[in-house]
């Protein structure tokens, strides 16, 4: 099956769309760590189990990507928000490289967008980097990317079950709250369970750490191979580039335009 590409004419308004949604992902997720963990925060005495902070965290930040799935730009762009997912959809051939190339840029560009709000947090904020994700203290540098690896397998896995399956496409949004709510309290002491290059990038812009940031981009890359051969079977499946609005007429976001350029 050639590539979905997208035409030429609507690639501004898709990858306005990926910053829009990375921006608001970054943002409003990372507002969340900082109040569920940042210094002076009433958290800690409200919940004073960290486990029990992590699972919120984990489902809040969840219930930000849903929502954004759900939203405008998923209607538009399909609210990859992410790299990874982007790289996951060009391995099924579902975006043809220039398109994805640009959603991951815009990504980028969102996630540095989205940061620096994060900055109104103060001393907050900054107690814990901003979010940042960081392999954790005397954490084996292999041992933080097999976490990356293995939470990005777990997303990417999921999203092509849920996307694969007619069934449950409507329901994908919904993968996201319970899944990292059960991968943030396991991993996040490996490497702060990333899953998501342009999460990592916001915040270390801001916060200045850079610590093994090689690991957040290898790692869900990783992983994202790993579950798309694993799902191979699925991706004939998947007819489009999005993890909401199928309903949507193909033709208006993407077009086939083989031999294009």
């Amino acid at each position: 099956m050639a590539p979905e590409q997208a035409s030429r004419e609507r690639r501004p308004q898709l990858y306005l769309s990926e910053v829009v949604g990375t921006a608001l992902l970054v943002f409003g997720g990372l507002s969340v760590v900082i109040v569920m963990f940042g210094a002076g925060s009433p958290m800690e005495r409200l919940l004073p189990s960290v486990v029990v902070r992590r699972v919120i965290t984990g489902f809040l930040f969840g219930c930000v990507g849903g929502s954004i799935a759900l939203s405008q730009v998923g209607k538009v762009s399909g609210a990859h928000i992410n790299p990874a997912v982007t790289f996951g959809f060009w391995l099924m051939q579902k975006l043809d490289a220039r398109t994805a190339i640009g959603y991951a840029c815009a990504q980028l560009v969102g996630a540095a967008l989205g940061a620096l709000p994060l900055l109104a947090w103060g001393a907050m904020g900054q107690s814990v980097d901003f979010g940042s994700t960081v392999p954790g203290e005397s954490v084996m540098t292999m041992d933080a990317l097999l976490g990356e690896v293995v939470t990005t397998f777990a997303l990417v896995t999921g999203l092509c079950i849920f996307i694969g399956f007619r069934e449950l496409r409507r329901f994908t949004p919904f993968l996201m709250p319970p899944l990292y709510a059960v991968m943030v309290p396991l991993e996040t002491a490996l490497s702060g369970t990333s899953t998501n290059p342009a999460r990592t990038f916001g915040p270390a812009l801001i916060s200045g750490r850079w610590d093994g940031w090689w690991i957040y981009w290898v790692g869900p890359l990783a992983g994202t191979v790993a579950a798309i051969v694993v799902c191979s079977s699925l991706a004939r499946r998947i007819e489009v580039a999005k993890l909401y609005h199928f309903e949507s007429d193909r033709r208006r976001i993407f077009h086939r335009m083989a031999g294009s350029h």
